[in-house]
């Protein structure tokens, strides 16, 4: 197919509208880039975080936050003076609990660990990113896959991007073959029934970032898959520092190159 065919095709359109999909909501007030830190309560047994208002504390499977009038927060809407007990944010990050004017406070828990995010309009990543790099559209990497699912789940531990490993939760993996020879990933199954891989090949570190994210859509009920690289994801720590992303598990390197999908940020 030729560059101006490929260019007018559906799926040239298809993944374009996507790609600037992404970029709107990499850049949003709450995206990714405004993520300031990721503060583990476990490293401030005192309860105060530098920078973050109010005094922050563990307590059984609840994290408890006390605040004074002049910390200016607020929780479900209503100004914060006093205690609250507060779970783990699971919804957007604009829906979350605990804010202080444009920022958003979030609860998160890994582990049994608890750690309070930082998302921060006027963080300087936002305001210094320009686009992300991605490779236009190309059908050779839009590429029919089987999913073959585990008998059970299992759990590996990976190194996670602060260094501090984790275990990853793996369903099943995805075969494809590229140039005559099959290759496969290592796959999560979300709870839509999509999949999602952490994978590195050989352009990682040097042509894309050290590793990507891919998130098929749910196989059908022969396990049939569209395993389609355009759509290959930057993962969120590549928009902040502040970002726990699992590495790739055992086996989710391709020894083949993947010049397909989002590769770098860039920044103006």
């Amino acid at each position: 197919m030729s560059t101006d065919a490929q260019q007018d095709s559906e799926e040239f359109h298809a993944w374009q509208r996507w790609h600037e999909g992404r970029i709107v909501a990499v850049a949003a007030p709450h995206g990714p880039l405004s993520l300031t830190g990721t503060h583990w309560l476990a490293d401030h047994p005192e309860g105060r975080i530098p920078a973050v208002p109010g005094l922050w504390r563990e307590e059984g499977d609840e994290v408890v936050l006390a605040a004074t009038p002049e910390d200016g927060l607020t929780v479900d809407g209503k100004p914060l003076a006093g205690e609250i007990r507060l779970g783990a944010d699971r919804g957007p990050i604009d829906a979350s609990r605990v804010v202080q004017g444009e920022r958003r406070l979030v609860v998160l828990s890994r582990e049994g660990l608890w750690a309070v995010r930082d998302f921060d309009p006027q963080s300087p990543a936002r305001h210094s990113f320009r686009t992300i790099d991605a490779t236009p559209y190309d059908p050779a990497w839009a590429l029919e896959g089987t999913f073959r699912p585990y008998g059970s789940d299992r759990t590996v531990r990976v190194e996670n991007a602060d260094g501090r490993e984790r275990g990853l939760g793996l369903a099943g993996e995805i075969a494809f073959t590229v140039d005559g020879a099959e290759h496969t990933l290592q796959v999560a199954v979300e709870p839509d029934g999509s999949l999602w891989a952490v994978f590195a090949d050989t352009t990682s570190g040097n042509s894309s970032y050290r590793f990507r994210f891919l998130r098929p859509a749910a196989p059908d009920d022969e396990g049939r898959v569209r395993v389609d690289f355009n759509r290959t994801l930057l993962p969120p720590c590549a928009f902040a520092d502040h970002f726990i992303c699992p590495f790739p598990p055992p086996g989710n390197t391709l020894t083949v190159a993947v010049p397909a999908g989002e590769r770098n940020r860039i920044d103006g």
